[in-house]
This record gives structure tokens, C-alpha cells and sequence, in this order.
């Protein structure tokens, strides 16, 4: 007996059983042809005169042992329902706990009933579910109206428990493990019956996505990471993290093994129910029941039990009729298949005649476009009459002949093609000489142990014979291949993919195959995004333009919004991969939109960097004029990302790709360049009281990105250009001639064409500007005549004190005339800038000569302009720039901020520290006191970048030189540099030097009574004491501002007092926040407050408070050391309340304009 499962209802199983069918017929036969009403001629079956008759017309219980009760109607002994009848109408209404009682007591009986022993004896009949067939209308009406209907109970299901393993087991005892004594057969189903769950309805979505959480968690806990991975790969769309996401509003219940360990424990609340038995006696039965022969004959009983059986026969051929008609129309497909893809071998076994269906018999045909099937291969050239296959053959030579020309193709591949199809013949195996039927044959072969039936036994059982059918079979197995492949060897599987969504003849199955590609990874990292993506390219390059289209476009839509960044990056790279395989509509206008709308929408910064580059790729390749305002209006959009990595790759690839479209439609000099001017200017104008210098940055980096391509349009609209042959040798170009570029596509050889032509095209450009001048060339004299001025122009009225602005323009400058050569800087740029500064001898007190000099023209065109080359004399013509806006600016008594400015950019190169100290040593031998008193206060901007070799080389004997100047104000102006030197430098000799030099200042009688020496020194003082060495600190500037507190106690002249105690005030407020001993706090810091508050308490009452609250704090400090710890040692305690001393102080500093009222509790403690 087979282990397949047993239809119950087949009443075919044995030839006892085909005669109970026959004699049922029989009598149906004789009761309608005769009339008569009586008992049948002979026997219905061999049970029938042993076994009382049956029939399912009463009510039924079930008891909690498995026991079930039978019910019977009182029929008359004449008339009797064959045993099988009943069997199988009890397994076919799924009353199974009653056919296991009623084969038990055929059992006991003797009596074994063959269909009720193969179905209880076969597992396979209790470990699927299966359903109830609803039951017929005659059965409702011989239930009675008050009796209720038959219960639904589920079919017995097999349990681990009940389950024979032995009978799958591999150990060759099969035979013997199959049979299971029949003694042992209906406990053993009572037992399943009992133990089995209820028939599960389909899993619910939420319930899924509940279930798959808690084997995801499962899984992690027990370190089956790559098993997690996996199944979180294939359920992409939900988050394992996240509870929430499951979107049932109950919290998380308990992990699997605690549900496991408790399903055992769980109570399910029972309404109060009892069991109790029923019997039936015959008399209670309802009239109906009652078999009589007036209102229920005996031949009406047999007609139902069979009508009910052959309707749900009905029904099962019904449905085998509807599987059999899928079959059909998939064969039929094939057929189609078939006809368009026959070659000659078919013509040849048509050719064959009579012995056509030996042939194809023994041979199997190929070249079909089908499948060599390994069994029943037959089938096919059977349903095909011979004028279909004839017609086939027509077709496929029109198919050929029509065929287009395979220039997409490689030669290679076509060659194996040409002999893959001349080499096909028909297969002939030897025949046998046995004289077997075809049928037995096929009878004898069914023994081989092959599997057609699933899905994948049909794709074995059949090899495909030509390259249409091996797409097809890939088309059909790779979306069953890939689920199964771990995440990292995925891309492996992407040639495979491609080369099957080309070829595939079916749109939906491309589709699916594209889909595929693009969910392949859930997170590609960056070689898997490449790898997609080249197949992407390879792809569109196979099919043309209007298959990526409507092919690959799609897959890129479906996933912009995905939650994953790294597959919304993908399709970013993407759009600009296929752009140039695209239709120019579509590049200019869905692209487009999808990438603008990644920019704005997109938080990742890596998908926005992604779209700039993308957009740069769609720039080189749009030809829709009127997409260039759009284009603008995105590369501004881009400038102005928060991201730094985005705005990298706006300069790298977008501004050039959208500047060589500008370049072709006329626009770079005409709009592109003139619009970035206009909005600068804009932007000062609107910036006088802030500047956005973040903007300012953003207009002019796009400016200097935009400088190599404005340099070729000068180059390829000269007028040597015509001249500019490849001939002979090429001359080199300097590796320092251009500014390094921020990507190839700044480079100017790039934008040329080639280093070659750009090295001839340098020749001649500064051969023209050298001998032959401008005239006639209008790109270079826009440069000259419009770009030019108005830049400087703009320069003009930058704020000199905004280093950001001037360090941005310089950069610009320094880009600009670097790109466009020396000869162009010395002859162009040069005069312009000189012309406006105007830095001669007689120009000196003229007032607008030193208005301009004020402004940031000095520092650009000192750091922009005068740097961008370094031999001798641009070094010497930077020296005497400098000297004379120093000389020019000191002797007009002008402010010093465009002097500093450019100190400030230049200091910021250790290369020009030389070139500085020069200036400064020529200010410091200058005849002119205002001059050397202006180098002197250039000296402490300096002193902070240059090393301290060069310090105490040129730096503090130069200083030491103007601190013995004969002018006091030159001494007094070498202060600030010299509390610069104590901040910055460590030799200890150099300290003691400015040390020895400070103390002079203080000690020496002469500068007794210089009350503007001891305002620089205080104020000095203040602001180098913080930051100075400690010891410094606590040995000579808090010693000595005791000293002036003092003095200045004694000072007669209130406007002198007052300026004295209010620069000691800050410079005291300054040093309340460092560490002070508790001996410099008692000896020096506490006096001199007290000395300091005298002051104040006639002078400014507000600052006395203040000064008040300080002099308390301080003493609580000393209070608190003396209380905590050990005389000369300070606590972590004490340390603590400097440190808020400190905090509190700078908080509170900024309420000094406030009332007395609250400036009396600014130093309170908080209680």
C-alpha cells in the first residue's frame, strides 16, 4: 500500500467494495423501473446479515476519555444500509471519532471493514487539516426541528507524541515499522483525537508579524545571528527593533521559551458545563426518523446515501477539472512556444511518416524552444496535430526572416549560437527488442524513484535544450534562489539576475527579476551599491533606452522613500548611472524631479551628496534649454546644505558640469558669473549691521569653482585659437601653473581636451597678452573691463575687521590671478588694484587716498594678489607694499585695521614670518616716532604665530631696541607686546627678559607720574595674567598691582584716579578666577580689592558693591582653607569654590549698568 494518502471515498478501493457499488445500482435500477416498495432481491453486502444497519438520523456525544456514542435510527430489519455505506459517509462528514468507535466494534465483531482499516491505518490521513463538507439537504431533513445539527468537530490530528518516526526512518526496516497491530490501532487514535488542537484558520497579518518578532528575538538570544539575518532579510518590511512596529496596541508579551514553558500552565475560563450521557430509545424518536413504508420507503434511503455520495464526488472532479484547465492553458502556451521556435530537426521526424510516433518515442526533439523532458516526453507531439506542426514550421522561417539583426549581440556569442543550432540533430537511442506493451513499459518506469510533481521536481525533470528555454527556467528559479542566499554572497547572484531580466521574453517576469535586483541587499553597503550599479549600466546598455524606461525607472521610483538610507542612496547613484542611456524627455524631466525632490525632502547626508552628483551627471547630459533657470536655482539650493560633504561634491562635479552647459548656451559670462556678482553685492548692502558670512562663503567658493572654466572660454575664444596646432614638440607646463583642482573636472586640461592642447594654447596666450594686446578679444577683455572692476569694487566696501570676508576674498583673488598667469597679473590686475590705492609720496595726505587705504582693498590685494607668485621681486614689491601703507597709514594718523588685517592673513603662513619681521624692522629704524610706534603695536599680532627662535632672535631685541626709544609713547606701545611674549613664550630666558624689561617700566622714577604707561601696563596686565606662567603671575603682576592699588589711593586728580581704578577693576575681576595661594590671597589680592574699593567708594558706588561681594568671598575662602585643612595646603574643596567663584563671576559681570538694588546681591551665595 502506498504512503500516499487514502480517499475514504472512492468506492472502488477492493472488488468487495465494487460489488457493494454494483448491487447499490442495481437496486436503484429495479425500484425505479418496477414501482414496488420492498426489500432488494439479494444480499446489499456480506455484512448484512450479522451487523444491525445504521443510519446518522440521531444526535451524538463525546465524553472527555474519547469514547463516542452511535447513533442509530430504528429502521426496519427489511431494509438495510450496507456497513461501507455508512463507513463512508462518516468519514466524509468528518464524524471520525464515531467511525473509530464504529470500526472498533466491527473489530470485536470479527467483522473488519477494509476502507475504515486503510484509513485509520495510514497517518498521512491525520497530519494535514481538512475540511467539512457541508452537509446535504436531505440530511437537514431527517433531522427532526427540535433536535440540534451535527457538531463540527475537528479532523484527528497527529501529535509528536502519537507520531510513528519509525516510519520514516532510514534504517531499511520499513516494511516490517508500517504494520501496526490492529489491537493497537484505535487506542492509539482515541489518544490523537484527544491530544490534537483544533483546525487552525489562516495566520492574520498582525499574528504574523507578532510571531515573526519573537523568533527574530529567539533567534538573537541564542547567538543564531546569521540565521536572524537571513529572516530578517526576508521580511524586510518590518523592524525587528521595534515592538511597536508590529502595530498590535498591547505591550510586548513574553520571549518563546517562556510562552513554551508556560502554554502547559495556561486556564482557559469555562462556562459551567457538565457532562452527562444520552441515549435515544426508538419510540422518542420524531415521526420523520421513523422508517415506514408509507411516508419514508427504504429505496428513498439507499437513493439519498448515494446521491449525497456522488455529489461530493461532484464536486471533487470539479475541482480537478479546474486544476486540469491551468494545465491546459500552460500547455497550450507551450504549444504557442512551440510552434514559433521549431527548427529542422522537427521537419525531419515529420518526414518520417508512419514512424512518427516510434520517433519521438525514442528521440527526444530539440531546437522546440521547450524543455527535453525526462518523462513522458510523448505528450506533446500528440496533442499536436500534424497541420499545426506544419504551420509551425511556417511560422519560424517567417520568425527568422523577420528577426532583427543581432548588433547587441558579441560575435562570440553568435558564433556559438550558428553552431549550437547546426549541430542540433534528433537523439537516437537503441530500441529494445522486447515485445512489451507501451503501457506496461510505462508501468515498469513508474518504479523509478523521480519527483515531477513540485515545483522543483519539474524544473529538474526537464533540460533546457536552447537559450529562450534556459531564461525561462532562470526567470522561474531565481525568485526562489535568492531568499535562500546569506546577504553577503547575494551580489554573486546579480549576473544572473541581469542577464535573465534581458533576455526574458515576458514583461511581468522582468519585472520581477529587476525587483529583485534592487531588494537583493537590504542594506548594500558601498561595493554592493557598485556592483548593482554597474549591472544597471550593462543592462541599459543591452536594451536601449526606452527598456530602461519602463524597466529600470520604476524600480528607482518604488524606492526613493525607502526607511533604509543606503537603498534611497542606491537609487541616487542610479539616476545618474543610466543617464546617459536615457530619452533626453525623460532626463530633463522625471529624473530631474525625482533628484530635486531627494535634495529638498532627503535627511541622510550621503543621499544628498549622492543627488548633487547625480544632478552634475544629468547637467552634462540635459539638452532642454529651458531646464537651465532650474538648474540654477538646484546648484544654489545645494551650496546652501548644512552638510559639509554635500557642498563638496556641488564644487566637485555639479558647478563644473553646469558651468560647461553655460559655457555651450552663452550664459557663463553673460548670466552665470554676473548673478553670483549681484547677489554678493546684495548681500553686503543688506549686511551692514550683520553680514551672513555663511552666504558670503557659499557665492564666492562657487565663484572661485567657476574660475577654471571662465579661463577656457578665454582660451578657446582667442584669437590664436585657429593657430593652436599639435605639431612637433610640446612644450611642458609648470606643475605649480594652475591651482591644485578639486576634482578632474576643474581641471583646465580636462576642459580643454587634453594637456597637449592646453600646453600649446599657453604658448600662444602669453605670447598675445605680451606682444599683441587684447584687441578683438571680448572674452578676455570681459574679464579686464567688467569682471575686474566690479570685484574690486566689491572689495571696497567689505568691513576690514570681518576676517571671514577678507580670508574668503583673498582666496578668490589668489585663485583667479593664479589660473590666469603671471603676465596677466603683472599687466591687468596689478594696475587696477594700484591705480585705486594710490600709495605714492604726494598722495599721502590726501583724504581719499587714505580712505581707501582703510578699507580691505590693502589686506586682498597684499594676501590675494601680491602673494599668488614668490620670487625676489614679488616678494620685494609684497615688502614695499606693505612699508608704505605702514608709513602711509601712521603719519595720516589713520586707523591701523587694514594694516592688521593683512598681519593677521599673512601671519597665518609661517613662510611670510620673515618677510613680515622685515617690514617691522623697517618701522622700527623709521625716522618717524608715529611710524615706529606703529610697529611696535604690529608686534603683538605677530608674536602669537612665530616660533620662539625667531622671538628671540628678531622679535624682543627689536622690541627692546623701541623700549628705549626717546618718544614715551613708542616705549608705552612696546607694553602690549611684551605681556604677549609672557603669554605665549616658555624659554625660561626669554621670560626674564621681558620680566626685568615690564619692571623697569614699574620701578623707574621716571615713570612715576606717566599715568598712560600704567593704563597699558594694567590693562596688560588684565588681560596676559589669566593665561601667563604661574609663577609670573604670582610673583610679579599681582605684587604689582597691589602697588598701584595703592598708589592710587594717593592720586590727587579724580579723572587719572578714576581711569586707574577702572582698569584695575577689570584687570582684578580677570585674575579672580585663577588659582591664588592663600599667601598671595592674604598679602597681595585682599589688599589690594580693599585698596581698589576706597577708590570706588567715592568714585563709582557701583562697582563698590561688587568689589564688596568679592572681598566677602575671598575672605569665606580663606575661612573655609584655614577651617578644612592643614595650614599651607588647599583642598579639592577649596578648588571647588574658586572654580564657582569664577563662574558666578563672568555670569554676573554683564549687569554692571543694572541698579544698585541688584548689583547688592550679585556675589550672595544661594542658600
Amino acid at each position: 500500500m502506498a504512503t500516499s494518502s487514502v480517499n475514504p471515498f472512492n468506492l472502488s478501493d477492493s472488488d468487495e467494495e465494487a460489488e457493494q457499488q454494483q448491487n447499490v445500482v442495481d437496486t436503484e435500477h429495479g425500484s425505479s423501473s418496477d414501482g414496488a416498495v420492498g426489500p432488494p432481491s439479494g444480499p446489499i453486502s456480506p455484512q448484512t446479515d450479522a451487523a444491525p444497519a445504521t443510519l446518522l438520523c440521531g444526535s451524538s456525544r463525546t465524553s472527555p476519555s474519547g469514547e463516542a456514542v452511535t447513533v442509530a435510527a430504528a429502521i426496519s430489519l427489511e431494509a438495510r444500509v450496507p456497513i461501507d455505506l455508512i463507513a463512508a459517509q462518516l468519514l466524509r462528514d468528518q464524524y471520525v471519532l464515531t467511525a473509530l468507535e464504529f470500526h472498533t466494534e466491527l473489530l470485536e465483531a470479527g467483522r473488519e471493514l477494509p476502507r475504515l482499516r486503510d484509513y485509520f491505518s495510514n497517518p498521512g490521513n491525520f497530519e494535514r487539516q481538512s475540511g467539512t463538507p457541508p452537509a446535504s439537504k436531505e440530511q437537514g431533513q431527517m433531522l427532526g426541528q427540535g433536535q440540534p445539527g451535527p457538531l463540527n468537530r475537528a479532523g484527528s490530528i497527529s501529535t509528536l507524541d502519537s507520531l510513528d518516526f519509525a516510519r520514516y526512518s532510514d534504517d531499511g526496516n520499513r516494511d516490517t515499522d508500517e504494520r501496526v497491530a490492529e489491537s493497537e490501532v484505535p487506542m492509539q487514535e482515541r489518544k490523537n483525537y484527544k491530544s490534537s488542537p483544533e483546525i487552525q484558520e489562516p495566520i492574520k497579518s498582525l499574528e504574523k508579524r507578532a510571531l515573526n518578532f519573537l523568533v527574530n528575538e529567539y533567534l538573537l538570544k541564542n547567538n543564531y545571528k546569521l540565521s536572524s539575518i537571513t529572516f530578517s532579510d526576508e521580511n524586510d518590511d518590518q523592524d525587528f527593533e521595534l515592538w511597536d512596529d508590529v502595530g498590535l496596541n498591547i505591550p510586548k508579551p513574553p520571549d518563546l521559551l517562556q510562552l513554551y514553558r508556560n502554554c502547559g500552565n495556561h486556564v482557559i475560563s469555562s462556562k459551567g458545563v457538565v457532562d452527562i450521557a444520552v441515549g435515544v430509545e426508538i419510540e422518542d424518536l420524531q415521526p420523520p426518523c421513523i422508517s415506514n413504508q408509507d411516508s419514508f420507503p427504504k429505496e428513498q434511503v439507499q437513493q439519498t446515501a448515494v446521491i449525497e455520495e456522488l455529489e461530493y464526488q461532484i464536486s471533487l472532479l470539479n475541482s480537478d477539472k479546474q486544476s486540469l484547465a491551468e494545465q491546459m492553458k500552460k500547455l497550450q502556451s507551450e504549444i504557442e512556444f512551440l510552434k514559433n521556435n521549431h527548427l529542422m530537426s522537427t521537419l525531419t521526424v515529420l518526414e518520417s511518416g508512419k514512424h512518427a510516433l516510434d520517433q519521438v518515442l525514442q528521440t527526444v526533439p530539440v531546437g522546440n524552444g521547450q524543455y527535453l523532458e525526462i518523462t513522458g516526453s510523448d505528450t506533446v507531439d500528440r496533442t499536436l496535430p500534424q497541420e499545426n506542426c506544419a504551420n509551425s514550421l511556417v511560422s519560424n522561417s517567417t520568425a527568422d526572416s523577420e528577426c532583427p539583426s543581432t548588433e547587441t549581440q558579441s560575435p562570440h556569442y553568435t558564433n556559438i549560437r550558428h553552431q549550437t543550432t547546426m549541430s542540433k540533430e534528433p537523439v537516437q537511442f537503441d530500441k529494445s527488442n522486447r515485445k512489451l506493451s507501451p503501457a506496461f513499459h510505462q508501468a515498469l518506469l513508474s518504479f523509478c524513484r523521480m519527483s515531477a510533481d513540485s515545483r522543483l521536481g519539474s524544473e529538474v525533470s526537464r533540460i533546457a535544450d536552447s537559450e529562450e528555454s534556459v531564461t525561462l527556467m532562470l526567470g522561474r528559479c531565481l525568485p526562489h534562489i535568492v531568499p535562500n542566499v546569506l546577504l553577503a554572497k547575494r551580489e554573486e547572484l546579480i549576473p544572473l539576475i541581469l542577464c535573465t531580466a534581458c533576455l526574458h521574453p515576458e514583461s511581468k517576469e522582468r519585472d520581477q527579476l529587476l525587483h529583485i535586483l534592487f531588494n537583493l541587499i537590504k542594506r548594500p553597503d558601498d561595493e554592493q551599491r557598485q556592483m548593482i550599479l554597474t549591472g544597471c549600466v550593462a543592462f541599459a546598455r543591452h536594451v536601449g533606452p526606452t527598456r530602461v524606461e519602463a524597466e529600470l525607472l520604476p524600480q528607482c521610483w518604488e524606492q526613493i522613500n525607502h526607511k533604509y538610507p543606503e537603498r534611497r542612496l542606491l537609487v541616487a547613484e542610479s539616476c545618474g548611472a543610466l543617464a546617459p542611456y536615457l530619452p533626453k524627455e525623460i532626463r530633463s524631466s522625471l529624473v530631474l524631479s525625482m533628484l530635486q525632490q531627494m535634495l529638498t525632502e532627503d535627511k541622510a547626508d550621503m543621499v544628498r551628496e549622492a543627488v548633487v552628483k547625480s544632478l552634475g551627471i544629468i547637467m552634462g547630459y540635459i539638452d532642454d534649454t529651458d531646464k537651465y533657470v532650474q538648474g540654477f536655482e538646484l546648484m544654489i539650493l545645494a551650496l546652501g546644505d548644512p552638510s559639509e560633504r554635500v557642498i563638496s561634491a556641488v564644487h566637485q562635479v555639479f558647478i563644473p558640469a553646469f558651468a560647461a552647459w553655460s559655457t555651450e548656451l552663452n550664459n557663463l559670462q553673460s548670466h552665470l558669473i554676473p548673478t553670483l556678482l549681484d547677489r554678493i553685492e546684495k548681500l553686503l548692502r543688506d549686511g551692514e549691521h550683520g553680514l551672513d558670512e555663511h552666504k558670503l562663503h557659499m557665492y564666492l567658493s562657487a565663484l572661485q569653482s567657476l574660475t577654471p572654466p571662465l579661463f577656457a572660454v578665454v582660451l578657446q575664444n582667442a584669437p590664436f585659437t585657429s593657430k593652436a596646432k599639435l605639431h612637433g614638440e610640446v612644450p611642458l607646463i609648470e606643475v605649480t601653473r594652475f591651482p591644485r583642482p578639486a576634482s578632474p573636472l576643474q581641471d583646465v586640461a580636462v576642459i580643454i581636451g587634453s594637456r597637449e592642447q592646453l600646453a600649446v594654447l599657453l604658448q600662444l596666450y602669453d605670447y598675445q597678452l605680451e606682444h599683441e594686446g587684447t584687441t578683438g578679444w571680448e572674452s578676455l577683455l570681459w574679464v579686464v573691463n567688467q569682471l575686474l572692476p566690479q570685484l574690486i569694487e566689491t572689495v571696497g566696501r567689505i568691513n576690514v575687521t570681518s576676517t571671514t570676508c577678507v580670508h574668503e576674498f583673498s582666496r578668490f583673488f589668489w585663485r583667479l590671478c593664479r589660473t590666469f598667469g603671471k603676465i596677466f597679473t603683472n599687466t591687468k590686475v596689478k594696475p587696477q588694484f594700484q591705480e585705486i590705492l594710490r600709495l605714492s609720496e604726494e598722495n599721502v595726505d590726501a583724504s581719499a587716498g587714505n580712505g581707501i587705504l582703510t578699507k580691505a582693498t590693502v589686506p586682498i590685494y597684499a594676501t590675494g594678489v601680491l602673494t599668488c607668485y614668490n620670487q625676489d621681486e614679488d616678494r620685494k614689491l609684497l615688502v614695499g607694499f606693505l612699508e608704505d601703507v605702514m608709513t602711509t597709514l601712521s603719519l595720516s594718523h589713520a586707523p591701523l585695521d587694514s594694516l592688521k588685517a593683512a598681519f593677521v592673513e599673512l601671519g597665518a603662513n609661517p613662510a611670510y614670518h620673515e618677510l613680515l619681521l622685515t617690514v617691522l624692522w623697517y618701522g622700527v629704524v623709521h625716522t618717524s616716532a608715529l611710524v615706529r610706534c606703529t610697529a611696535a603695536r604690529m608686534f603683538e599680532l605677530l608674536v602669537k604665530g612665530v616660533n620662539e627662535t625667531l622671538v628671540a632672535q628678531r622679535v624682543v631685541p627689536a622690541l627692546i631696541t623701541l623700549s628705549s626709544d626717546p618718544e614715551i609713547s613708542v616705549r608705552i606701545a612696546t607694553i602690549p607686546a611684551f605681556g604677549t611674549i609672557m603669554e605665549t613664550v616658555t624659554q625660561r630666558e626669554l621670560l626674564e627678559r621681558v620680566k626685568m624689561q615690564l619692571a623697569s617700566f614699574l620701578e623707574d622714577p621716571q615713570y612715576q607720574d606717566q599715568h598712560s604707561l600704567h593704563m597699558e601696563i594694567i590693562k596688560t596686565f588684565g588681560r596676559v595674567g589669566p593665561n601667563a606662567e604661574p609663577r609670573f603671575r604670582d610673583e610679579f603682576v599681582l605684587p604689582h598691582l597691589h602697588k598701584l592699588a595703592l598708589s592710587n589711593n594717593m592720586q590727587t586728580v579724580e579723572s587719572k584716579r578714576l581711569d586707574i581704578a577702572t582698569q584695575l577693576f577689570e584687570s582684578y575681576s580677570a585674575l579672580a578666577c585663577c588659582f591664588i595661594s592663600e599667601e598671595l590671597m592674604i598679602n597681595h589680592f585682599l589688599p589690594g580689592l580693599r585698596c581698589l574699593r576706597n577708590d570706588m567708594e567715592h568714585l563709582s558706588p557701583e562697582h563698590e558693591v561688587i568689589l564688596c561681594s568679592m572681598i566677602k568671598e575671598c575672605e569665606q575662602k580663606v575661612e573655609n582653607k584655614n577651617s578644612q585643612e592643614p595650614q599651607g595646603s588647599m583642598s579639592i574643596a577649596a578648588s571647588l569654590v574658586s572654580e564657582d567663584t569664577k563662574t558666578k563671576f563672568l555670569n554676573k559681570m554683564g549687569q554692571l549698568t543694572t541698579s544698585g538694588a541688584m548689583l547688592a546681591n550679585v556675589f550672595q551665595r544661594k542658600k
